[in-house]
């Protein structure tokens, strides 16, 4: 028996058994996380350098964006390390910062995500309130209040996991250190006053769902009486791969941390943390913003001037 003063390092889950498959698996990890420092890295210089781009609904991109580069490089540069190296190893300290980040960033990310649909209702169902409701000073109380709630929550549910005492050893049997698999190895009773904390987090998850599924139906009721077809067309095929993703992201990160014991299985848990950590932020500079033209443009221009500089 051990407790966690004892514990100075944890086993993360090994991607692959074989040596030509962790290779395998750190090329496929250094192109997604390649895709995602890209993509994400030309929309955070093109905001912040167009100028015509400063408007609520590129500034909270700028944020998203942010949100993804920083989930990204928490949980898949170490993946990476111990697929290349072929160690399962992380100390105490870091599982505890990178348990801390990923929520932070995840939060933040849900949080922003939120924001946008409410900034894209007002645009489509209220434009003519949109100064109003959407000032620059709004905004930024907005973007503040994303990423304070998001500090507090990351912050209270790590000091929380990490002062339960650990006695069932010390493989999470999880690709990145996260609440639930940390939980399987507690020996003690306190551990239900953390999934206590993880039923109301997913109670609150479920109530910003809902409000994004209204918004999205009184964006949808909105469109439909837009008389161009081509007007409704590009209205829907923004809206729905937003949402889609957003169901996705939300669904899985739901169904991860609050499925049975009975059900945990690596085999599950793998694909399921891959879908709500590594999808959102590599396919999210590509679904809500990489669509948008006047960012393709600012892209484009910004592109343009780094080769003719060079």
């Amino acid at each position: 028996m051990s407790n966690s003063s004892s514990i100075r390092h944890f086993l993360l889950l090994a991607l692959a058994d074989t040596r030509q498959l962790q290779l395998l698996h750190f090329c496929l990890l250094l192109g997604i996380s390649l895709a995602a420092l890209l993509g994400n890295g030309l929309i955070i210089s093109a905001v912040a350098c167009g100028h015509h781009l400063h408007t609520p609904m590129f500034f909270f991109l700028l944020n998203l964006a942010l949100s993804d580069l920083g989930s990204i490089c928490t949980t898949v540069p170490k993946a990476m390390h111990n697929s290349l190296w072929d160690t399962r190893d992380i100390s105490y300290t870091g599982c505890a910062a990178q348990l801390f980040f990923f929520l932070f960033f995840i939060v933040a990310e849900f949080s922003l995500l939120t924001i946008m649909c409410y900034d894209r209702y007002v645009s489509i169902c209220k434009p003519l309130h949109h100064g109003t409701l959407l000032g620059s000073r709004a905004c930024a109380h907005m973007a503040a209040a994303a990423w304070a709630s998001a500090f507090l929550y990351s912050l209270l549910h790590t000091a929380n996991t990490f002062s339960l005492p650990l006695c069932h050893g010390n493989d999470l049997g999880h690709f990145f250190c996260e609440i639930p698999p940390i939980l399987k190895l507690s020996c003690s009773k306190s551990y239900l006053r953390e999934l206590g904390l993880l039923a109301v987090s997913a109670c609150l998850l479920f109530g910003w769902f809902v409000f994004i599924v209204f918004s999205y139906v009184q964006i949808f009721r909105a469109v439909l009486r837009i008389p161009s077809e081509q007007g409704r067309h590009k209205a829907f095929s923004t809206c729905l791969p937003h949402l889609a993703l957003l169901s996705l992201f939300l669904s899985s990160a739901i169904f991860a941390h609050l499925k049975p014991p009975s059900m945990s299985s690596p085999s599950l848990d793998l694909p399921l943390s891959v879908l709500y950590s590594v999808v959102p932020p590599t396919l999210n500079p590509l679904i809500y913003s990489l669509r948008n033209q006047e960012l393709k443009a600012a892209v484009g221009t910004l592109m343009t001037g780094c080769f003719q500089e060079h």
